[in-house]
């Protein structure tokens, strides 16, 4: 791996001229504890990642590689999809609380002012693929 990079291991499941699907298995925190078959709260999910074929390199299905993408692309998603949107209700909470006195209503609008937030990054979700690209590394 280089530096500044996160890397995953997993193996191709599907090869396209455009696409190459790579599957892996996403693992929490816990499941590196010598006690997280015991206490059962251990998560690992598989999930699939679709990576550009590059037209120069031969893969075949079943494959074990290496899934890369830049540490920086990671801190931005992370900024984006927590740290933002915890900002936004911190500043809605604090604000409203000086204007309206119901909590449930300062509670409601904080919440709808996120869920914005979330639907404005659905909808730039393609703008998104572009930026956050990953790729293949043989193992």
């Amino acid at each position: 791996m280089a530096k500044g990079e996160v890397s995953h291991t997993g193996r191709i499941v599907a090869i396209n001229p455009q696409f190459t699907t790579v599957e892996f298995v996403a693992e929490s925190a816990c499941s590196a504890c010598h006690a997280a078959g015991l206490c059962g709260m251990s998560e690992a999910t598989t999930k699939a990642v679709q990576v550009p074929t590059d037209p120069f390199k031969t893969y075949y299905v079943g494959q074990d590689v290496y899934v890369n993408l830049k540490a920086t692309m990671g801190l931005k998603a992370v900024w984006i999809s927590y740290c933002i949107p915890l900002l936004i209700l911190m500043i809605l909470i604090v604000s409203l609380s000086y204007i309206i006195n119901s909590e449930l209503v300062i509670g409601l609008v904080a919440i709808t002012g996120v869920l914005l937030y979330y639907l404005v990054i659905w909808l730039m979700r393609d703008k998104f693929a572009k930026e956050y690209i990953f790729y293949i590394r043989e193992k």
